[in-house]
């Protein structure tokens, strides 16, 4: 059985931690982060609103995300080995694939492949807050969070929302701990009801 897991959400939500804790407990288990898909920084527009357009589409190569899909979904084994991950045979054939990122249920495409969607959220300040401790490999010039970075995840949000996709909202306050737990009953739950 292949599944598709997303965890989505807005910058600095507790995706990529989630989605490590998953990939530590879940077996067949792969992951492909959407960040690795960022075109190269000269490709990426200025937009009206001054700056680098990080934090919309456009700037992945969305492309090459869904071909690394699909990779994977016509052969988990060969990917997880070429992928470095051990395939455990008592695992009842079953494969897992989490995408992680923040703009997942924004490319058509995809939307349809997951077996099951997660979104991050946490409130408006404790993002800008998180976002001000990280450091990027280019860093947040001053304004960006308020000009450019919360305005588009409140656009594709409600783009996600208008568009219908279904998805498990999930409380970025609560701890690292039980969102983890909390996801991973959940999976197992849904595996359990599709064997």
């Amino acid at each position: 059985m292949k599944y598709i897991v997303g965890i989505g959400g807005m910058t600095n939500g507790g995706k990529t931690t989630l989605t490590n804790n998953l990939l530590k407990a879940l077996p067949n288990c792969c992951v492909i982060h959407q960040d690795d898909f960022f075109k190269p920084q000269d490709q990426i527009a200025v937009g009206e609103d001054g700056f680098k357009q990080w934090d919309v589409l456009e700037s992945l190569d969305m492309e090459a995300m869904l071909s690394t899909v699909q990779a994977w979904v016509s052969s988990p084994r060969k990917f997880a080995r070429a992928h470095g991950v051990s395939v455990r045979l008592d695992a009842s054939d079953t494969h897992i694939l989490i995408l992680e990122g923040f703009l997942l249920y924004s490319y058509k495409p995809l939307v349809d492949l997951y077996s099951r969607r997660y979104f991050l959220t946490v409130p408006y300040e404790e993002c800008k807050w998180r976002r001000s401790r990280r450091s990027y490999a280019v860093p947040d010039p001053p304004g960006l969070f308020d000009g450019h970075v919360w305005p588009m995840y409140q656009k594709y949000k409600r783009e996600m929302e208008a568009n219908g996709v279904e998805v498990v909202y999930l409380d970025g306050m609560k701890s690292r701990e039980e969102l983890f737990h909390q996801v991973l009953e959940d999976i197992q739950n849904s595996l359990l009801n599709r064997s």
